[in-house]
């Protein structure tokens, strides 16, 4: 499904991994080791080098904005650019399930600057799934959320998995990280190793 090969920038790499639909890989890392810059190389935001292909199709061979759209990243702070929250969406029965799902169902007619930041952070995640992304790349998804929402994300993570979704997890919860991931690998140096490797 998604390939990444050798992919670096100057901080990271070379990178090379692999997701299939359903699989959920967990990265965890030291904070500054560069988690966020491997995901914001995938989605194609900062410079990179290496291969990266989704269904056997390189990414450059796909526009840049059908590719963050089926490989969609949430970052760990959310940019908006309107003044309410329904500027930022398509408004159908596909985003009130999703709004639904994370606690927010009546969230379309709020004002953007009257959210705290945990809001802001489970509206990112519906905003990026509302465009159905074949991949998922999330930054700390739940790092702002109390018990009961990060359940919540935590069970549409699942449940997105279950249609096929391939999701690439940063967390620095590893708990967590047993809990959703097929694997864990951690990022040191600007390499992956396997989790068990640097907890031996």
């Amino acid at each position: 499904m998604l390939h990444i090969t050798d992919l670096c920038t100057n901080l990271i790499g070379p990178i090379t991994l692999s997701l299939k639909p359903s699989e959920c890989i967990a990265i965890l890392g030291a904070s500054g080791s560069g988690k966020s810059l491997l995901l914001r190389a995938i989605a194609d935001l900062d410079p990179n080098k290496g291969d990266i292909s989704l269904f056997e199709q390189n990414r450059r061979e796909i526009e840049a904005n059908i590719w963050r759209q089926q490989v969609a990243l949430v970052p760990a702070e959310s940019g908006w650019w309107g003044d309410y929250v329904r500027e930022h969406f398509q408004s159908n029965t596909h985003t009130i399930e999703l709004l639904k799902a994370v606690g927010l169902p009546d969230a379309l007619d709020w004002e953007v600057s009257r959210l705290s930041t945990g809001e802001r952070h489970r509206l990112a995640i519906v905003r990026a799934l509302q465009r159905e992304p074949k991949v998922l790349l999330l930054d700390e998804p739940t790092a702002a959320l109390d018990t009961k929402a990060t359940r919540m994300i935590e069970d549409l993570i699942v449940q997105q998995r279950s249609k096929g979704v391939a999701i690439l997890l940063v967390t620095h919860n590893i708990d967590q990280a047993k809990r959703l991931a097929s694997h864990t690998l951690s990022l040191i140096k600007g390499r992956l190793k396997p989790a068990s490797e640097t907890q031996a």
